[in-house]
C-alpha cells in the first residue's frame, strides 16, 4: 500500500509540474506580446507633415465643387486608438465671396469631438475663422452647424496659416495664425 501511495504522489507531482510548465509558458507568451499591444494603443499625438500628406485627400468636395487642399497648411491628430482628426486649408478661389468668407478649410474627424465645449459628430466639414473672433463649422452643403468663440495666442512665436498643437491644459488646439479653438474627444 505504501508503494501505491508513493507511485500516486509521483504521478501527481509530474502532472503538477507539467501544468505549472504550461502556465509559465502562457505567462511568458503574454509577457512577450503585451509590449506590442501597448505600443499599438500608445498615446494621442499631433501628426507630422509626412503623415498628413499621406492621409489627407489632395482635393475635397464642398458646396457642389471640388477644391485642392493646401497640404502645406494642414494639421491633424492620431488618437491612442488609431482614429484621426485631419484638417487643411483649401483653395477657395472658385467659390463665391460669401462662401469663401466662411469656408477656409476642411475638417475630417473619425470620432465625435468637443470644440470649445460643444459637441461635433464624426464627419467631414467646412471650417473657418470668421469676423468677430468666431470659429464656424458647416456641413459640406455650406449650412452652418456650429459657431464658437475663438481665442488669440499673442505669445505664439511663429504663427502659420493653419496648424494643430497640443493644448497645455487638455486636448488640442486648431490654429489659424494666432487665433485658435480647443478640441478634445
Amino acid at each position: 500500500m505504501h508503494d501505491v501511495l508513493k507511485q500516486m504522489r509521483s504521478e501527481d507531482l509530474k502532472m503538477l509540474l507539467k501544468a505549472t510548465g504550461k502556465v509559465m509558458a502562457g505567462l511568458a507568451l503574454i509577457a512577450a506580446v503585451a509590449p506590442c499591444l501597448f505600443a499599438q494603443t500608445g498615446s494621442s499625438a499631433v501628426l507630422s507633415q509626412a503623415e498628413l500628406e499621406r492621409l489627407f485627400p489632395p482635393s475635397v468636395y464642398y458646396r457642389g465643387q471640388t477644391a485642392p487642399a493646401q497640404l502645406r497648411n494642414s494639421g491633424g491628430v492620431r488618437f491612442a486608438d488609431g482614429l484621426y482628426v485631419l484638417t487643411s486649408l483649401v483653395d477657395t478661389s472658385g467659390y463665391s465671396t460669401g462662401i469663401a468668407a466662411k469656408y477656409q478649410g476642411y475638417f475630417i474627424t473619425e470620432v465625435p469631438l468637443m470644440i470649445e465645449g460643444h459637441p461635433l459628430a464624426a464627419g467631414a466639414y467646412g471650417i473657418g475663422f470668421v469676423e468677430g473672433d468666431r470659429f464656424l463649422v458647416t456641413d459640406v452643403g455650406g449650412h452652418d452647424l456650429l459657431t464658437v468663440s475663438s481665442a488669440t495666442d499673442a505669445d505664439m512665436k511663429r504663427p502659420r496659416p493653419l496648424q494643430v498643437t497640443v493644448d497645455p491644459s487638455k486636448g488640442f488646439r486648431l490654429y489659424s495664425g494666432r487665433r485658435y479653438v480647443r478640441f478634445e474627444r
